[in-house]
């Protein structure tokens, strides 16, 4: 299908369903949208744009938003969905690249525009209540270029760990394939109400959590403001999802935060948590009574992508029957290309590749069986938007498509993920060393926010950033430590160094005692701040090479 074949079958069939709402808003059913789509296609049309133009939109998730990209890609125009978290330098790039010729907008990222210069760009628009900002409407409504399964539905530009973007151009039948394919995974119907928290200008909420349960009739709602703990937590209660999507990070936080801080607090209920399984699982299993009661209490698939989880998250997940599953895909396949529902989960695996795609693992390592990942399929993008050198460069003379990541099968075809063949250290006798799998070890460590291992003049280097309210909790002069007198609290300050010097040697043993040995730490280096990471929270690992 194309997406307007999609979108008109929907609308005709679940026309008295609710389809899309803000958390707090008035539900529109589908028939609410058909309209609103029917008006704003006549907008987009009025503008001057035709089959194949380009147009971008800058908003945060909204119900507008669906109905903005409905009717772009209806009248065979071409989507650029920028991400919010994008600098006003880069969607100064990718208008420029895309050549977009009009541009809906928020009110809220609007000054991101502000010295926003194209030679092309003829029309702004509000996105929150559809007013022109700038350009003028024909009064002549030219009846629009239906679009055809291979014309391009969307050009997605990805800001990735590598720095360089990339303009993603994905077909309607890449799109709406993907779409289908991914119920061979888990069942979507009529009675599903997704809560959308990811960017929908990302491959993965798009496709999963938008043309998914838009094809299969469910409900779509959406947060007025950014998913903080304020604000998500009084819309679970209200909205009592079935459906989410996360990236790991979200998850990982509510583990961190409120389930290992809660079970570490004193020393004796730290070591029976920490030494005894029976205790652990006993808790954790308590632990996810409450969560799944935080989250509405009708939970069914909580959907885990765009990075991969850590070991001691997931076995809480799991420990606490917790609905999650991992999926794993790229922006460049539309995205999923395997993965699992809850049922099926593997601790640490991805899933079973979906049906119609193949995947086959580049030169596999005779010991482990690790090589690249090598996708074809009908979801696989059309190529990258005017860099014909790069395409050329990511497929392979049989026609696979080079994901740059590193994984590998087990004997039952489950899909493992290793990490980025860019990210892969080669050990000095050979080894094949893998950032993440030690990260992973390291993140576990209570007062470590987040890490990211690089290998500098042949040794492995951990750079840590620390979570230190965690570390002050355990040193007991901190409510002391600011202090007037100028010896005290130099004093103090010296003492607190000592004090984060020997965790960092207590954390170098753990993680050395926990690897192998080609794998081991050769030191620990702070840094003040978090890493710098891109919109799906994957640490931007060429800023720190």
């Amino acid at each position: 299908m194309t997406l307007k074949e999609l979108f008109d079958r929907s609308c005709e069939q679940y026309s008295d369903r609710i389809a899309i709402s803000f958390v707090n808003g008035e539900p529109m059913k589908y028939a609410d949208v058909k309209k609103e789509v029917a008006k704003t296609t006549e907008l987009v049309t009025r503008m001057g744009i035709r089959k194949g133009d380009r147009v971008a939109i800058l908003s945060g998730n909204m119900p507008n938003w669906c109905i903005t990209y409905f009717a772009i890609t209806n009248v065979g125009a071409i989507a650029v969905p920028i991400l919010p978290d994008f600098h006003p330098e880069e969607i100064q790039g990718i208008m420029q690249h895309s050549g977009s010729k009009a541009i809906f907008v928020s009110t809220r990222l609007q000054p991101k525009l502000e010295n926003l210069q194209s030679d092309v760009l003829t029309h702004q628009v509000s996105i929150d209540d559809f007013t022109m900002l700038k350009g003028a409407l024909s009064d002549e409504l030219v009846a629009p270029e239906l679009p055809a399964n291979d014309d391009t539905a969307v050009i997605i530009y990805t800001s990735g760990t590598t720095g360089r973007s990339k303009g993603v151009m994905l077909s309607h039948h890449n799109l709406t394939i993907d779409a289908e394919m991914c119920l061979a995974i888990q069942d979507v119907n009529l009675n599903d109400v997704f809560l959308s928290i990811l960017p929908l200008s990302h491959a993965y909420e798009k496709t999963i959590s938008f043309i998914l349960p838009f094809m299969q009739g469910a409900a779509i709602y959406y947060l007025e403001k950014p998913p903080t703990a304020s604000v998500l937590i009084p819309a679970l209660k209200k909205v009592r999802p079935t459906t989410m999507l996360s990236v790991p990070l979200v998850i990982e936080k509510i583990y961190r935060n409120q389930v290992q801080a809660k079970f570490t607090r004193t020393k004796p209920i730290r070591l029976l948590y920490e030494k005894v399984a029976p205790f652990r699982k006993a808790m954790h299993y308590l632990a996810g009574v409450k969560l799944r009661k935080t989250f509405g209490g009708r939970l069914r698939f909580f959907g885990v992508g765009g990075a991969k989880i850590d070991a001691a998250v997931e076995r809480f997940l799991i420990e606490a029957r917790f609905p999650y599953a991992i999926g794993y895909g790229l922006t460049e396949t539309a995205p999923m290309i395997a993965g699992a529902n809850p049922s099926q989960t593997r601790f640490q695996g991805i899933g079973l590749v979906m049906p119609g795609i193949e995947v086959r693992i580049d030169e596999p390592n005779p010991k482990t069986g690790v090589g690249e990942i090598l996708v074809k399929g009908e979801n696989v993008m059309q190529g990258y938007y005017r860099d014909e050198e790069m395409t050329k460069e990511v497929f392979t003379d049989d026609g696979f498509f080079r994901t740059g990541d590193l994984g590998c099968f087990d004997s039952e075809k489950y899909l493992y993920i290793k990490g980025r063949l860019k990210n892969m250290i080669l050990g000095a006798s050979g080894e094949n060393i893998y950032p993440e799998d030690i990260e992973s070890v390291i993140n576990n460590v209570r007062g470590v926010m987040e890490s990211l291992v690089l290998e500098k003049k042949g040794k492995l280097v951990a750079m840590v950033c620390l979570n230190m309210e965690e570390l002050e909790k355990n040193y007991h002069q901190m409510k002391t430590y600011i202090n007037d007198k100028k010896e005290e609290w130099g004093k103090q300050k010296e003492e607190w160094n000592e004090h984060v010097e020997t965790f960092l040697e207590e954390l170098q043993e753990y993680v050395n005692n926990r690897v192998n040995r080609f794998s081991q730490i050769h030191s620990v280096i702070v840094v003040p701040t978090p890493f710098e990471k891109t919109p799906t929270q994957k640490i931007k690992r060429y800023l720190y090479y």
